[in-house]
């Protein structure tokens, strides 16, 4: 059972970037998933995360209307498209299910994975 990120990396202020994280071992679609971040000398953030049992979305009041959070089941992974980056954006990001919950957003069954963490880093 395992979460495996991919897709971060150095991109310019005002570009894009899409983060994955891949589910193995289980089927991603039955359980609610969060993105979180954290930046040096700062605490956690949820990001974004999706509910299992009705597909609803939340987005952190930072990156509303700059990120999207959707799956692809047949992939069985969970996607963070990030538009219109900003240096305030520069973290490290991972994916994560804490029980039945991940973040605010809540799942059918419940299970403990995180992925192994991505580096984004918004600079020119």
């Amino acid at each position: 059972v395992q979460l495996e990120e991919s897709g971060g990396g150095l991109v310019q202020p005002g570009g894009s970037l899409r983060l994955a994280c891949a589910a193995s071992g289980f089927i991603l679609d039955d359980y609610a998933l969060a993105y979180f971040r954290q930046a040096p000398g700062k605490e956690r953030e949820v990001v974004s995360c999706v509910s299992s049992n009705d597909g609803r979305t939340y987005y952190g009041d930072s990156v509303k209307g700059r990120f999207t959070i959707f799956r692809d089941n047949d992939k069985n992974t969970m996607y963070l498209q990030m538009n219109n980056l900003k240096p305030e954006d520069t973290a490290v990001y991972y994916c994560a299910i804490e029980g039945y919950t991940a973040g605010p957003c809540v799942g059918y069954r419940s299970i403990e994975v995180r992925g192994q963490g991505t580096l984004v880093t918004v600079s020119s």
